[in-house]
C-alpha cells in the first residue's frame, strides 16, 4: 500500500483489492460515465452485478492480481480506479491486463502509477507479457503501454478492436517467482 498525490495534488491510496471490495468497486463502475464504462469493458455495462463484482475481487494474488485506488469520501473509502491482471492458460508468462479510471481521476497521473505498480507486481510473479485489449482509437491507454514496455509493441486489430501485447521489464530483485506461479502462469 502506498500513497500517490495526484497533478492536481489531491491524494489516493493504492492498495490490492480485498475480498471486502466488493459493493464499493459496484459503486465506483455506478459512478463512471457511460463512455468509461463501454471502454472497460468494450460493451454497454451499466452495472456490476453482484456475481461481477465477487469474481473481480475474489483474486488469488498470484495468477489473478488486482490493484485499487482508493480515497476517503463521507467517512468511508471509495474506490476510484482499477488496474489488474490475469493470467492467459495456454499462454505462457502472459496476462490479460485491465484498467479504468473514475472520469474525475483521468488525466491525474494516476493511471501512469497504476500500471507502474502492476508492471512491478507481475514481475515479480514471473510474468513477462501483458496483453490488452481496446478500442482502436483509445490512444491514451496505447501510449501508456508503450510507456511501459521493453521494445516494440505487437498490434492485431479486428474492426474498432486492438489487441496490444507488450514484454515487460525483468524483475530486479534475485529470486523466483512463487511456485504456484510456475503451474498457475508460466504454462510448465
Amino acid at each position: 500500500m502506498h500513497m500517490f498525490a495526484l497533478n492536481d495534488g489531491r491524494v489516493v491510496t493504492i492498495r490490492p483489492i480485498r475480498a471486502d471490495d466488493g459493493e464499493r468497486l459496484q459503486q465506483s463502475h455506478a459512478r463512471l460515465s457511460p463512455e468509461s464504462q463501454y471502454r472497460r469493458f468494450l460493451s454497454t455495462k451499466p452495472e456490476l452485478t453482484s456475481a461481477d463484482a465477487r469474481y473481480l475481487v475474489d483474486i488469488d494474488g498470484l495468477g489473478h492480481v488486482a490493484l485499487v485506488a482508493t480515497v476517503t469520501e463521507r467517512g468511508d473509502e471509495a474506490i476510484v480506479a482499477v488496474a489488474r491482471f490475469v493470467c492467459i492458460p495456454g499462454a505462457a508468462g502472459t496476462a490479460e491486463f485491465a484498467i479504468v479510471v473514475g472520469d474525475d481521476y483521468q488525466g491525474q497521473g494516476l493511471a501512469r502509477e497504476l500500471v507502474a505498480t502492476l508492471v512491478e507486481v507481475a514481475a515479480e510473479r514471473g510474468i513477462r507479457r501483458f496483453r490488452a485489449a481496446m478500442f482502436a482509437d483509445n490512444i491514451a491507454i496505447q501510449r501508456l503501454l508503450e510507456h511501459h514496455a521493453v521494445g516494440e509493441l505487437r498490434r492485431s486489430s479486428d474492426g474498432p478492436v486492438s489487441e496490444l501485447e507488450i514484454d515487460l521489464p525483468p524483475h530486479r530483485i534475485q529470486g523466483s517467482p512463487a511456485p504456484a506461479m510456475i503451474a498457475t502462469c508460466l504454462g510448465s
